[in-house]
């Protein structure tokens, strides 16, 4: 709960509410005294606090006053009138100062409720460059309810729609890095503006290699985030640098599919790779908070783990592709009961490919008692990479599948429980599961600055053959089919849901390949695989 808009209970406090409770409201406060009796100390009047939403009048005043004390460069004033004034003011200081904006005016819109858009003009001088600013935002007006004052509720997109986080601020000076012109793999120019979800892979490539390109540093007005190995995000350049010149393994169709297809579905994120090298072809997010999720999410990954599962569950001498892998209606693993999704009809003489291309979890949580703790963990690190130290060129979450005990063991052959995941993850393992070989996903070549990637020692034909078997069925006629139709040439692919805590519907998941590339996705709250991220996925192989 935000500042000011919590009731702190000191001692003996009574409230009672009186003038209705429309607009107008009070609360009535009156502390006891020690030695009791029904007023304040003293015999002190009752502490009116006034209630209830603000009014339209307030909304206005509040949010002219806070208009006017921003315009002056009054940060402390400005911070007061806020809900959160501590992470207000050094925001607002460095508006003035370390971000050299100067000339402020504010222009209100049309207020709706206790919502004020507004515009602003403004000029950034440094180094003898000036240029203007000018872009748009709003803010809120809210009651702080202990001191029933009407206060703007603090988020720092109030002082630009860019900032996200609380303790971003706002810097103005020579770039933390210089220019970067990225160039996809056939030497096509990506820029920010054409695939905008390249935004914050682009600022971390130009922090990492900008200076190794051969650039020379501009003068910018940037955003510089709180957040650890978040690259700087440029918003206004009053001088430019010099651009170096930086290869990436990007396909600049792959990209626009990917871009395209992600927008379709609100938290979605995508990534495609190139099995055959590990190059990333590539990435792409849609999200409200800018995050590149694809390459550092950390989430339950569902059915599609069942790819790493039933390659323990082979390599482990369990059963094999063609062996016998059951599908009752419910399994019991240490105490907790299992269940498949709603409609599943039971199969006691199911095939381990059958109930892969079902999705049937009961057929795996069935091979919990007989997997060793620490055999899935093994399986994912030393044949498909998860957990090592990736050197894609820029950071990167590597998977964790932690060795488990218990029915934490069950619940990971099904991705849940405490296995961790990301679209490039899974879009890696489904490269290493059709060609056999972990080859480190990258998104610049390696030969750039001499990088040592990770390496693991893959599969066997054998369990290469059986994982891409049950893979294609799954893409032919399991429960990917429908999504898979009219896709040609070599295919494969395993969908999957993630329950997560607090979430009315589960989280999507799909993998899939088709020729040489291999492509995952996932969409927070979208439901079943082919609900969401399915679509997504093929969007990006029919390109590829």
């Amino acid at each position: 709960m935000r500042k000011g808009a919590k009731a702190a209970i000191v001692g003996s406090v009574f409230a009672v509410m009186v003038g209705g409770a429309g607009y107008g409201a009070f609360n009535v406060v009156s502390a006891l005294s020690d030695t009791g009796g029904s007023g304040g100390p003293g015999g002190a009047e009752p502490v009116a606090v006034k209630s209830g939403p603000p009014s339209g009048s307030e909304v206005k005043d509040t949010s002219a006053a806070f208009f006017a004390a921003w315009e002056k460069g009054q940060a402390s004033a400005a911070a007061d009138l806020t809900n959160n004034a501590a992470k207000a003011e050094p925001l607002l200081t460095s508006y003035g100062q370390a971000a050299h904006i100067t000339g402020v005016k504010i222009t209100p819109g049309r207020t709706a409720g206790d919502s004020v858009p507004f515009s602003v003009k403004a000029t950034v001088s440094f180094g003898g460059k000036s240029k203007p600013l000018a872009y748009r935002s709003r803010l809120t007006v809210v009651r702080g309810v202990t001191t029933g004052k009407a206060l703007v509720d603090w988020q720092p997109s109030v002082v630009h729609p860019a900032l996200k986080n609380m303790d971003d601020t706002l810097v103005t000076g020579d770039s933390s890095a210089p220019s970067i012109e990225a160039v996809d793999r056939d030497g096509k120019v990506l820029t920010k503006e054409k695939y905008p979800s390249l935004g914050p892979v682009l600022d971390q490539l130009r922090t990492k290699y900008g200076a190794k390109a051969g650039g020379t540093p501009g003068i910018e007005l940037a955003i510089r985030h709180a957040t650890p190995d978040t690259a700087d995000t440029s918003l206004l350049t009053l001088a430019e640098g010099k651009a170096g010149k930086l290869p990436t393994t990007l396909s600049a169709s792959v990209q626009a599919a990917a871009e395209k297809a992600v927008q379709r579905y609100p938290e979605s994120s995508v990534v495609a790779v190139k099995p055959s090298t590990g190059e990333i072809l590539a990435v792409a997010n849609n999200r409200d908070d800018g995050w590149n999720a694809a390459f550092l999410g950390e989430v339950a990954p569902g059915s599609t783990m069942k790819i790493v599962s039933a390659a323990t569950l082979i390599d482990n001498g369990l059963t094999t592709a063609n062996g016998p892998a059951p599908c009752p209606s419910s399994a019991v693993s240490e105490s907790q009961t299992f269940k498949n999704i709603k409609g599943m009809k039971p199969d006691e003489g199911a095939t381990l490919s059958e109930s892969f291309a079902r999705s049937c979890n009961t057929a795996f949580v069935k091979f919990a008692d007989e997997v060793k703790a620490d055999s899935l963990t093994n399986e994912a690190r030393d044949r498909f990479g998860i957990g090592l130290d990736w050197q894609t060129g820029i950071p990167s979450f590597d998977g964790s599948v932690p060795a488990a005990g218990g029915p934490d063991t069950a619940a990971g052959l099904i991705g849940q429980g405490k296995v961790q995941m990301n679209p490039l993850n899974m879009a890696s393992v489904t490269a290493t599961a059709m060609t056999g070989a972990f080859r480190q996903p990258v998104i610049v070549p390696l030969s750039l600055d001499g990088r040592d990637p990770a390496r693991a020692k893959g599969l066997s034909a054998s369990t290469v053959q059986q994982l891409r078997s049950m893979m294609n069925r799954t893409a032919t006629s399991g429960t990917a089919a429908e999504v898979m139709a009219g896709l040609s040439g070599r295919i494969g692919a395993k969908t999957g849901s993630a329950e997560v805590d607090g979430q009315a519907r589960s989280d999507s998941w799909f993998t899939g390949y088709r020729g040489d590339v291999a492509a995952a996705a996932m969409t927070q709250d979208g439901g079943h695989g082919i609900d969401a991220s399915g679509p997504i996925v093929v969007e990006v192989l029919r390109a590829g």
